[in-house]
C-alpha cells in the first residue's frame, strides 16, 4: 500500500470525527436537548458532563485533531529527516488502536451519560448501580486509546533517534 493511501485513512477518520463532533455540538444546543443536559448536570457534574463536554471534546480533539496530527507527523517527519519512518507496521497499529480507542471512549461516554441521565431523573437510586460499570469500561477504552498513542510516540522516537546516527 502506498504511503499516501496508508495515511489517507487517518484523514478520513479525522474528518469523520469532526463531522460527528459538529453534529454533537449542534444537537446539544437545541433547546430541549440543552434543557435535558442541564437537568442532569451538564457541563459541571452528574451524568450530563459525560455528554457535554467530555464526549463532545474527545471526539473533536482526540478523534479529529490527534489523528490529523498523527497523519501530518507520519508524512512530514520522514521528509524532514531524509529517512523513512521506522515501522510501517507500527503506523498501522497506531491508527487502529487510536481509532478503536477514541470510538469506544466516545460511545462509552454517550451511553453512560444517557443511561445515567435517564435514571438521574427517573430513579436516582439506580445511578450508583449503573455507575459501577463506568470505571472498568472507560478504563478499557482509554487503555486502548493510550496504546495507540504510545505506539505512535515510539515509532516517532525511534525514527528520530535512528536519523541522528
Amino acid at each position: 500500500m502506498s504511503e499516501h493511501r496508508r495515511l489517507a485513512k487517518f484523514l478520513v477518520v479525522s474528518a469523520a470525527s469532526f463531522f460527528i463532533g459538529t453534529v454533537h455540538g449542534l444537537l446539544q444546543v437545541v433547546p430541549p436537548v440543552r434543557h435535558w443536559l442541564d437537568s442532569i448536570g451538564s457541563p459541571y457534574g452528574g451524568p450530563g458532563h459525560m455528554i457535554d463536554p467530555l464526549a463532545h471534546a474527545h471526539i473533536n480533539l482526540v478523534g479529529g485533531v490527534t489523528l490529523l496530527v498523527m497523519a501530518m507527523t507520519y508524512y512530514l517527519l520522514p521528509k524532514a529527516l531524509g529517512r523513512p519512518i521506522y515501522s510501517v507496521r507500527l503506523v498501522e497499529h497506531s491508527f487502529w488502536w487510536t481509532t478503536i480507542g477514541v470510538a469506544s471512549f466516545y460511545i462509552a461516554l454517550l451511553v453512560f451519560g444517557f443511561v445515567e441521565g435517564h435514571f438521574w431523573l427517573a430513579d436516582p437510586a439506580k445511578v450508583p448501580e449503573i455507575h459501577r460499570y463506568y470505571g472498568p469500561v472507560i478504563s478499557i477504552a482509554s487503555t486502548i486509546l493510550a496504546i495507540g498513542f504510545w505506539i505512535f510516540f515510539a515509532n516517532i522516537l525511534i525514527t528520530f533517534l535512528r536519523a541522528r546516527r
